[in-house]
């Protein structure tokens, strides 16, 4: 058993973790917060835009499709990984990044063996990983969220739009966590290029829509605004998530540390009672002792 001055140091070094956790909670909630509320925003723009280009879309023919439409083989592809910049968040970054790798391996492993899949870091813990291990990544915008706004976010859309427009990539796919609430972040595998093909049934809500100048140049303007806003919107859930996921997990070590100080204050007292106990032994055998001889 072990003895009183062990146990004190431990229950000290556990109430020390405990402070810890308690502020690291507050401190993600307050973040958790704003994030939430941009998300939130976002949403219904993101939704309008999105019903726009499928209305748009369905109308369009042949020739008419943008050039962000066009199907080709699939030669090269990009994986953008979106995590946190620091950990304590649960399996919110792991989740994330095995989702990455399985996906490599059910859709991409011939292409992954001849080098031809290249990941896009977004966040430190996934630079970290892929960095430290046999992948190819484009390491020049690992630090967004360091700076999470539209014009830094769009200069990296940008760049993956330019890539697959120049046949460096021929499919990118994005691999996230989109905010639910505080305790779930759902895992999310989208393909951000080419677009997704859209049939005319889909979008048929009994509405007759008239298209001002021309559905042609809606579509032309409007398609890469909502690609960009599309890769903002990523970020931003992935942001919310992080905290939301760091807030629960530091709830959750909050807690353990309290059951754990409750255990270590019962063996204290244990400890400290058979101390006691073996003292007073030792006094009434020494008496017992002295009084017979």
């Amino acid at each position: 058993m072990a003895n009183l001055k062990e146990v004190r140091t431990r229950i000290q070094s556990v109430k020390s973790t405990q402070q810890i956790t308690k502020a690291m909670k507050m401190v993600a909630a307050s973040k958790l917060r704003k994030a939430q509320d941009a998300i939130l925003l976002m949403r219904p723009y993101v939704q309008k835009l999105a019903g726009i280009m499928k209305n748009a879309s369905a109308n369009l023919e042949g020739d008419q499709k943008s050039v962000f439409s066009l199907e080709r083989k699939v030669d090269k592809v990009l994986v953008v990984v979106i995590t946190s910049d620091r950990g304590l968040c649960g399996a919110f970054n792991t989740n994330v990044i095995k989702a990455s790798i399985n996906l490599v391996k059910e859709r991409y492993q011939e292409h992954f063996a001849n080098d031809k899949v290249w990941f896009l870091p977004l966040g430190k813990k996934a630079f970290d990983y892929f960095s430290k291990r046999d992948y190819q990544i484009i390491d020049n915008y690992y630090s967004i969220f360091s700076d999470l706004t539209f014009d830094h976010v769009k200069e990296i859309a940008g760049y993956a739009m330019e890539g697959f427009l120049n046949g460096d990539f021929d499919q990118i796919e994005i691999v996230y966590n989109e905010f639910k609430n505080v305790a779930t972040q759902i895992l999310k595998v989208e393909r951000f290029l080419p677009l997704t093909p859209i049939e005319k049934e889909e979008t048929d809500d009994g509405k007759d829509y008239i298209f001002e100048p021309s559905v042609e140049y809606i579509i032309q303007e409007l398609i890469p605004i909502s690609l960009k806003v599309q890769f903002y919107s990523a970020t931003l859930e992935s942001n919310a998530s992080e905290h939301g996921a760091r807030m629960t997990a530091m709830g959750q070590a909050t807690e353990n540390a309290g059951e754990l100080l409750n255990e270590l204050k019962l063996v204290y007292n244990r400890t400290r009672q058979a101390a006691i106990t073996t003292e007073i032994l030792e006094i009434v055998g020494g008496a017992e002792a002295l009084g017979n001889n």
